[in-house]
C-alpha cells in the first residue's frame, strides 16, 4: 500500500513512518522538513497549499494527517494561525484525498477533545462533545478538524479514521514539551517548573505503542471509526517531574507556578474499542518508557541547557 504521512518528519510522524515501512508499505512524507530516513518519498509541502497537496497525495491509497499546530502554548499565542493549519489545513488534505480517490484519511486528533464532554467517565468515542466548553483554542481546532473529516465522509464518501491520542512521549520529542524540559532542567541544575498543583493527570503513551496503532488502524476494522489511544494508566504531572528527578538528579528541585489558562486537567477515557476492533493494547508503562527515553537521550541527543519550561 502507498501511504502518505503529513507531518511525517515530526516527533510522532517519524515513528509512524518507521512502523509503516517496517510493515512493508511504500511511504511518502509530506512536510516542510526532510524526513529522518532516506528510504521514503518526500514532498516539501505546507498543508495549507491545496495545489501541492493534490500533487503530493496522487497515487496514495491512504493519507495519515498528522501535520498540525500541536504545541498548546503556540496555539494560545496564535489562535488564527492555529485554525488555519489545524482546521483549514485538514479540509485541504481531505479535498486533495477526495480529488485523488484516496481510500482513507486517518486524522491525528487528541483526548483534549473530551474537555468538551459531560460526565465523569470512562469516556468513550461516542460520548457527545458540546459546542461550548472546549476551554482552549487548540481543543476547539481539533474538534473542528474531526468534524471536517467526518463531514467529508458523510458528504463525499471519503472513508476516514480518527485517532484521539493521549499525551505521547519518547525519543525525538520536541524539546519544549514538558517531559524533555523536566529532564533537561534536572540535568542542568535548574528548578523544574510545574504549572498548577501538579495533580492534573495524563495517560501518557509511549510513542512506539502509539505508532503501532496507526498500522493496525489501516485494516478494514478501522474504516469510519474513532479510536482513543491512551497509555495504560493515569500519571500525574507531579509524578512525571519526580521521576525525572529520580532518573537524572534526586536533588533537583520542583517549583509550582500558576496554572495555564485552558490547560487539560485529565479525564478518565476508555481504550476498550481499540482493543476490541484493532487488537491494540499499550504495552509500555510510563516509568519503563521514561527509562527508555532517558537511555535514548544519553546515546542520541546529549542534554543541553534548556529554554524556559
Amino acid at each position: 500500500m502507498k501511504v502518505s504521512v503529513t507531518g511525517g518528519s515530526g516527533f510522532i510522524g517519524s515513528h509512524v513512518v518507521d512502523y509503516l515501512v517496517a510493515d512493508g508499505h511504500e511511504v511518502v512524507v509530506i512536510d516542510t522538513r526532510a524526513p529522518h530516513r532516506p528510504d521514503v518519498g518526500f514532498y516539501d509541502v505546507d498543508v495549507t497549499d491545496l495545489t501541492k497537496l493534490v500533487k503530493a497525495t496522487a497515487g496514495s491509497d491512504a493519507v495519515f494527517h498528522l501535520a498540525a499546530v500541536a504545541n498548546v502554548n503556540d496555539a494560545h499565542a496564535d489562535p488564527v494561525g492555529t485554525m488555519e493549519v489545524n482546521v483549514v489545513g485538514t479540509s485541504r488534505v481531505c479535498e486533495a484525498a477526495r480529488r485523488n480517490g484516496v481510500e482513507r484519511v486517518i486524522l491525528a486528533s487528541t483526548v483534549w477533545v473530551y474537555t468538551a464532554a459531560s460526565g465523569d467517565g470512562p469516556l468513550r468515542e461516542d460520548t457527545p462533545l458540546s459546542s461550548i466548553g472546549s476551554a482552549h483554542v487548540y481543543t476547539a481546532s481539533k474538534i473542528a478538524a474531526e468534524l471536517v473529516v467526518s463531514s467529508f465522509g458523510e458528504l463525499y464518501g471519503l472513508p476516514y479514521t480518527i485517532l484521539r491520542y493521549g499525551i505521547p512521549f519518547g525519543p525525538r520529542m520536541r524539546r519544549e514539551l514538558a517531559i524533555p524540559q523536566f529532564l533537561h532542567r534536572a540535568r542542568s541544575g535548574e528548578k523544574i517548573t510545574i504549572h498548577g498543583d501538579g495533580l492534573q493527570f495524563r495517560n501518557y503513551i509511549y510513542v512506539e505503542d502509539l505508532a503501532e496503532a496507526h498500522v493496525l488502524a489501516l485494516g478494514e476494522a478501522g474504516t469510519d471509526q474513532i479510536f482513543n489511544l491512551e497509555g495504560p494508566a493515569p500519571v500525574s504531572i507531579r509524578h512525571a517531574a519526580e521521576l525525572a528527578c529520580e532518573l537524572i538528579d534526586p536533588l533537583a528541585e520542583i517549583e509550582f507556578t500558576p496554572a495555564r489558562p485552558g490547560d487539560y486537567a485529565g479525564r478518565v477515557i476508555s481504550v476498550d474499542k481499540a482493543d476490541r476492533l484493532l487488537g491494540w493494547v499499550p504495552q509500555t508503562s510510563f516509568d519503563d518508557g521514561m527509562r527508555r527515553y532517558v537511555e535514548w537521550l544519553a546515546d542520541e541527543d546529549p542534554i543541553e541547557q534548556p529554554s524556559s519550561a
